[in-house]
């Protein structure tokens, strides 16, 4: 015999269950809505500390630009290159060259796809600094090894980098990537060429020998140049103007 109950206390005893789903589902979703306001507050951080790195490396703060690039660096999942692409470029415009390439080629190995051509052109024109420190401070065999570090780097760039695709997610929109990436090429190799006509000051014949670039690597990276230029004359039509003013000075980051 079953007992039924009266309307009010049925309305009562469905009330209480409705209240307990309801809690239940207060309870489970706590975790939900912590961990989506984790993530906007992580998203606005990223974009907050991007915007002062930028801002304090135009002003020429780059204590402040490297701060804020580091504040990037905690739980970067979606551009994890940026933290030290950032840091390093700040680096370079301080002069701090060692650190700035350490830093350039930590988010060398983060960047994936066009991420690595506006890291690729900042690495290179820092290893290109350093050896212009080398040249001028009298050590031209290094200064020609670096230099063919540095033109390495350039060539080894994707093709995807000459795209409109790249230039629109540059770092320096006003800075034309091909054209960056075609005379740093030429700078590179007229300086060093240079470096290897100089006699080192102050050292032997034999030390200089020893310091002198693998011809190997050398004919392979000659190779790549050609194929490089080959492939981006394909591309324009024809040949290209871009040549005037390269072999001399330094591209700035960033």
């Amino acid at each position: 015999m079953t007992t039924q109950l009266d309307p009010a206390s049925a309305l009562l005893a469905a009330n209480r269950r409705r209240r307990r789903i309801r809690r239940w589902i207060a309870i489970c979703s706590v975790p939900l809505v912590l961990a989506g306001l984790v993530l906007v507050a992580k998203l606005l951080s990223m974009y907050a500390f991007a915007h002062q790195s930028i801002s304090a490396y135009v002003t020429g703060d780059y204590a402040g630009s490297e701060s804020a690039a580091h504040g990037q660096s905690w739980w970067n999942v979606f551009e994890p290159y940026k933290a030290p692409f950032n840091a390093g470029t700040a680096l370079a415009g301080a002069d701090r060259l060692p650190e700035a390439r350490s830093e350039l080629e930590d988010a060398l190995e983060l960047a994936n796809g066009l991420e690595e051509c506006d890291v690729r052109i900042n690495l290179a024109i820092v290893v290109e600094r350093m050896g212009d420190a080398e040249q001028a401070g009298g050590d031209a065999a290094k200064a020609a090894e670096l230099y063919g570090e540095a033109l390495e780097i350039t060539v080894d760039t994707p093709k995807e980098c000459d795209s409109e695709q790249a230039q629109q997610q540059s770092s320096d929109p006003s800075r034309d990537m091909g054209d960056t990436l075609d005379d740093l090429k030429d700078r590179l190799q007229q300086k060093q060429q240079q470096g290897q006509q100089q006699p080192d000051q102050g050292q032997g014949g034999d030390e200089q020998t020893e310091q002198q670039p693998d011809q190997g690597k050398l004919d392979d990276i000659e190779g790549k140049l050609g194929q490089g230029q080959q492939d981006r004359e394909d591309q324009l039509g024809g040949g290209s103007d871009g040549d005037e003013g390269a072999g001399s000075g330094t591209d700035k980051p960033w």
